[in-house]
């Protein structure tokens, strides 16, 4: 088997320099004739002692990374057979990993919510491709120029359609200590709320310069993480907001059922702090004490599994972000009680959804100095208390739902961009029926359905309740 080393030419890819060296892997960058960009070639480190983990790792990432696309992952340009060598030749994606922005943790508020924001959202993506990463970490993220984030190493991952290689071959729990969740330690690998929890640490870490549990070196005090309660994170920086702590404690609580059940939910809190609902986990400033963690650890002690998770389809369809677009224009009250009709049909099959309520100022209209309507009322007030009043009808807990007034030249493209940022899975919206307005809403309606990356749900009045039949 060839052994990589600069200038060495394998199936027309010439090595460059080593970019990176790590426990399992290099990455060198290679050039190629048929492609101009930038490319790296990443080799497992394969030597003659037991290096199964290494080998059966590498086939993993070999047979999940052709099967991911979208800008969250590195573009695959070519896999190479372990007949010669092994490799993985994907795109670079230059500035390096998120490692070097942990190293300068805590980070303010602002910065952190981006930086939280964007690995929930990739992670989001990676479960929507029935793919959990089982190996996240601050290394095993990149960022692109344009601030988008990228998750890499597949090598302990599970794909949904794929035999689990790893479950197969090893008996002792496979991750980063510091970012492992309690289930993976005791050998469940069917759980995409595992990487909810390695989320969960990394935005405690961000939040504090600290890791939630320390950096454990040995599976015995990782283990201390399924009765041992982290100290709370604005115990060590006051700064952070009773919100964020809510968010971070419930994303690494240790029973599954508990936490975030999509990363779609996390990253919708995340994007919309007011809306979070605040319990005890919010308040709390010390650890528990010693009987209640003594209660837990007999519990725990002998514990063997944590919960009986469904696949990465189903727990997202059970906890779906819902977008509805509501018009308050007066005239369109009878095609508003029907998109509450919709929604109290979905909620009623999905009752761990979330609802972000919308409506679109479109600023062309008002111009960029008229904030007020003719009655001199503030339209951005005015229409938020009358979204408000649609909302409340529904009688969901104010954890469970949002209302948003958005303002834009183009109504669609604001709901497009408003369902992007916050993980939407289903939009809901109405199309007027009367000719004089079929055609300007219509456009809307068609547009977001063609550009939203979500499902999208078009309501319209029946024919006979319209005023032009």
């Amino acid at each position: 088997m060839l052994r990589p080393k600069e200038g060495l030419v394998i199936d027309g890819f010439t090595l460059g320099s080593c970019l990176h060296k790590g426990g399992f892997a290099t990455i060198w960058e290679v050039t190629h004739s048929a492609h101009a960009e930038p490319l790296v070639m990443k080799v497992p480190i394969i030597l003659d002692g037991f290096d199964a983990p290494t080998i059966v790792g590498f086939e993993i990432e070999q047979m999940i990374v052709p099967r991911l696309s979208g800008s969250h992952v590195p573009k695959l340009v070519a896999i190479g057979d372990f007949s010669s060598m092994p490799y993985i030749v994907t795109e670079w994606i230059p500035g390096g990993s998120l490692y070097q922005v942990f190293e300068t943790a805590p980070l303010g508020l602002e910065e952190l919510i981006k930086v939280a924001a964007g690995m929930t959202e990739a992670v989001a993506d990676l479960h929507g491709q029935h793919v959990i990463h089982f190996d996240l970490k601050p290394a095993n993220f990149l960022r692109r120029q344009d601030g988008t984030y990228v998750c890499i190493d597949f090598g302990l991952a599970r794909h949904e359609h794929l035999p689990d290689l790893l479950d197969e071959e090893f008996s002792i729990p496979l991750g980063s200590y510091p970012y492992m969740a309690p289930e993976q330690y005791l050998r469940q690998r069917d759980d995409l709320r595992s990487d909810i929890f390695a989320l969960g640490a990394m935005i405690y870490e961000l939040a504090t310069g600290r890791q939630p549990w320390g950096d454990p070196r040995t599976l015995g005090k990782v283990k201390r993480r399924l009765w041992k309660d982290p100290v709370p994170p604005r115990a060590i920086n006051p700064s952070i907001p009773e919100w964020l702590q809510e968010v971070i404690l419930r994303a690494i609580e240790v029973m599954p059922s508990l936490r975030y059940q999509s990363a779609r939910q996390l990253l919708f809190d995340l994007n919309n702090p007011s809306q979070v609902k605040l319990t005890a986990r919010a308040s709390k400033t010390e650890q528990d004490g010693f009987s209640t963690v003594f209660q837990r650890w007999r519990r725990m002690r002998s514990v063997r599994r944590l919960s009986q998770p469904i696949d990465t389809q189903s727990q997202i369809d059970q906890a779906p972000i819902l977008m509805v677009a509501v018009d308050l224009s007066p005239s369109m009250d009878a095609l508003n009680e029907r998109l509450l009709l919709a929604v109290r049909r979905i909620l009623s099959i999905r009752p761990d959804a979330r609802l972000s309520c919308v409506n679109v100022i479109k600023t062309a209209r008002i111009g960029i100095d008229q904030a007020t309507d003719d009655d001199g009322q503030h339209l951005h007030v005015r229409r938020l208390v009358a979204l408000r009043e649609w909302g409340a009808s529904l009688n969901l807990d104010e954890g469970r739902i949002s209302c948003s007034i958005l303002e834009g030249p183009d109504p669609a493209a604001a709901i497009i961009a408003h369902a992007h940022k916050n993980g939407v899975d289903h939009i809901l919206m109405g199309a007027r029926g009367h000719s004089a307005t079929r055609r300007y809403l219509g456009s809307v309606s068609s547009q977001v359905v063609s550009e939203a990356n979500a499902s999208v749900t078009v309501i319209r009045l029946p024919v006979r309740d319209t005023n032009d039949q």
